[in-house]
């Protein structure tokens, strides 16, 4: 989420917010594939964590991106925190611990995914390098605690790390301690908007399997293949992770519409300040519950938008889909996630194969696969079968989807390219964390340092 928006036409019914959703849906000649990742920033002598100020820091990082790109800088309370392109062509934004992100421009091939990152990471590793900064793709942070944690001063961060302790209890670990790689997909109506979503809802457990890359906490082993994943299962589950209504067969707009307004809100934001609204839902605020807190307390467009980033379901649902199950990955990942899901649902055919496949996959599954998932990964079990024979089909599935396509690079070769990791995967049976433990139990002779040259951009 590279910026928060201020469109102030006024809400005066529900039914607004429903449609504010539906003009999320076009045809599919206009369907396109935004891609989302986030690295941790290090120093590569000491290996510690990069801070937001300093001539080496975060904000330098910023600074000097912003003079190889050119792109409008993103301001918060006179401190930069982001760039974006004024033409909608990408955006760079910080998580909470510094984590940087890049937010993809929405494009029509997952060549040009793959392309577009590659750029993005050249020019960022051009920039920290004269730094003496480097960034791991990683589910989790490894070695640092809390508390060695930088902060960034982005005004949305602090209302949601004083609120976070009151609701769960990883909550601050989410924010500032993992890393995720997401892709945001486009629908043609509702119905279709309904059967992706609960496709890939379903899914979203094979995703953190296929993509675990989180086995350290604080400079060992955790005891878990995703800590992520598991991070996610007590963050705030009134407004994240796993929800079974999305699975209900007249699952709609509206009762997405519904479930959002009586998720807390985090803020507003009213002449350039953000006010702390956790005591109140979207619903209260829009009966009138902020009258006397803030100037203009009637909520607008820009508020709604604004409470659209705020929930975290592991689909979630804005005017597209964004697919949230992965963790932070090397660059090869960032372009095989894309591609896993434009694969089984921008291909009619594979979206039905898929369908069929899961469809005796009950609500109650689907919650048991994914609190499963983070220590078992693909050895988790739905449906009577280890998770890693399902992931095999799927990924089939979602391959002769990318051949279907038929989108070639300069090469000649179509999207289908991008799976070669996941394929890699599914062959050995080890997700990416069994084969880091590998390494840390056996050549790195239990030291995590040399991850920070070998797992570094």
């Amino acid at each position: 989420m590279a910026r928060d928006t201020t469109d102030d036409t006024p809400i005066e019914t529900k039914s607004q917010l429903v449609d504010w959703l539906a003009v999320g849906c076009k045809p599919k000649s206009d369907w396109r594939i935004g891609t989302e990742h986030e690295k941790f920033a290090f120093y590569r002598d000491s290996h510690k964590p990069v801070p937001y100020g300093g001539d080496n820091g975060i904000r330098a990082i910023l600074e000097g991106m912003q003079k190889k790109l050119g792109w409008e800088p993103i301001i918060d309370d006179g401190n930069l925190i982001g760039l974006f392109e004024e033409n909608g062509q990408g955006a760079i934004s910080l998580e909470p611990g510094g984590q940087f992100e890049l937010s993809g421009a929405p494009v029509e091939t997952l060549h040009q995914t793959c392309s577009e990152s590659n750029r993005h990471l050249d020019m960022v590793k051009a920039v920290a390098d004269e730094l003496g900064i480097g960034f791991l793709g990683l589910g989790g942070s490894p070695i640092w605690t809390f508390e060695e944690t930088p902060r960034m001063p982005k005004s949305r961060y602090e209302i949601m790390t004083n609120y976070m302790p009151k609701v769960g209890s990883q909550g601050h670990d989410m924010m500032y301690r993992t890393c995720t790689i997401q892709v945001n997909l486009d629908f043609d109506s509702e119905r279709d908007m309904v059967r992706k979503l609960q496709t890939s809802l379903k899914l979203q457990g094979m995703v953190s399997a296929l993509f675990a890359n989180s086995p350290f906490t604080e400079g060992k082993p955790n005891g878990l293949l995703s800590w992520r994943s598991d991070i996610w299962r007590d963050t705030d589950n009134q407004r994240g992770g796993y929800h079974a209504f999305m699975l209900d067969k007249d699952f709609s707009f509206e009762s997405y519409v519904d479930w959002a307004l009586d998720v807390p809100m985090y803020f507003v934001i009213r002449d350039g300040r953000y006010h702390d609204c956790t005591h109140i839902t979207f619903r209260q605020f829009m009966d009138g519950a902020l009258k006397g807190e803030v100037s203009n307390p009637e909520p607008t467009v820009g508020d709604w938008s604004n409470h659209m980033t705020t929930v975290f379901p592991d689909v979630r649902l804005k005017r597209f889909l964004e697919m949230r199950g992965a963790d932070g990955g090397p660059w090869r990942k960032i372009c095989a996630l894309p591609a896993f899901w434009v694969g089984l649902l921008y291909s009619s055919p594979s979206l039905d194969a898929a369908e069929e496949l899961i469809s005796d996959w009950t609500p109650e599954m689907v919650f048991d696969l994914r609190e499963a998932v983070p220590k078992e990964g693909l050895r988790a079990k739905i449906a009577g079968r280890e998770l890693l024979g399902f992931a095999k089909e799927i990924l089939e599935i979602s391959r002769q989807g990318l051949v279907e396509r038929a989108r070639l690079n300069g090469e000649g070769f179509d999207e289908s390219v991008h799976l070669a990791p996941l394929q890699e995967t599914v062959a050995s049976g080890m997700t990416p964390a069994e084969i880091l433990l590998q390494k840390y139990n056996g050549e790195w002779n239990k030291s995590l340092d040399p991850l920070f040259t070998e797992y570094a951009f």
